[in-house]
């Protein structure tokens, strides 16, 4: 972990060490830019090969929970992730969650099904008028993607998709991201959806390891236990941060190690 920046590399040891003695353990984590390098392609995203190895180990260990927490749909972050059925997920900011069922669904209501109808009819028109801008379907709501654009048309496609929703459709819930922009007529944050998890793991303690602007939500809520990790540059209010996924698997793999060594010793059974 030569390259964590931002972080007293003994200060951090000694946290993952103290987070890895408790006795019900949450690690949950984004995935894209966290677990997995940004690409241009978002279906082409996969975990770095470290990191998946981490998260495996972790899943063996015993009163250790893993969690995903993306803005992907659902169905995305399952074909993205490829992970064992054990690992619980949460799409679209929280609107979505799969725990210890096999489906995941999102019941809409009427009116919210037409505020959808005419988000897509919205969206569609801006991204028809600018070269490399599209969509992609949430469960409620869309993501408009800028990544291969211009500077100057992803500008434009932002503030057209700005003004004209927010002029038709009232309440709704827009996220900034990178080179993306999420919009969703169903109220939903990390934060909320990291609480949720903590609750049905009955988790003494959580890692969370984010990289966007949204994650933000999920560090807000962690208490004097957890453990925030912030991947790449960016405002931040999580207690550490570190240069890449890379430098993520890098973590992951010593928690790991860290709370193997602890269970030897039967100190998580007495936290």
């Amino acid at each position: 972990m030569s390259g964590i920046i931002d972080v007293d590399t003994d200060e951090l040891v000694a946290k993952l060490t103290e987070l890895a003695r408790t006795r019900q353990l949450l690690v949950a984590l984004d995935f894209d830019g966290t677990l997995a390098p940004e690409v241009d392609d978002p279906q082409h995203a996969r975990a770095l090969p470290e990191a998946r190895a981490a998260v495996l180990r972790l899943l063996a260990l015993p009163a250790t929970r893993v969690a995903l927490i993306s803005g992907r749909a659902m169905e995305s972050l399952e074909y993205v992730a490829n992970l064992p059925d054990s690992v619980l997920l949460v799409g679209s900011h929280g609107v979505e969650f799969r725990l210890d069922t096999p489906d995941a669904t999102v019941d809409l209501d009427t009116a919210e099904l037409e505020q959808v109808d005419v988000l897509s009819e919205l969206l569609e028109d801006v991204a028809a008028g600018l070269d490399q801008v599209w969509i992609e379907p949430k469960p409620a709501g869309f993501a408009l993607h800028t990544r291969l654009a211009t500077e100057r048309d992803s500008r434009i496609a932002h503030l057209q998709a700005l003004s004209e929703t927010q002029a038709e459709i009232a309440g709704l819930t827009v996220r900034e991201g990178k080179n993306v922009l999420e919009f969703s007529v169903r109220s939903a944050t990390k934060g909320e959806a990291l609480l949720h998890l903590k609750e049905y793991a009955k988790a003494t303690a959580v890692l969370y390891a984010g990289d966007d602007v949204t994650d933000e939500d999920a560090f807000a809520v962690l208490g004097s236990r957890d453990f925030g990790l912030k991947s790449g540059p960016g405002k931040t209010i999580a207690e550490f941060r570190v240069a890449d996924p890379r430098e993520v698997a890098g973590v992951l793999t010593l928690l790991a190690d860290l709370r193997a060594t602890a269970f030897e010793s039967g100190v998580p059974g007495r936290a």
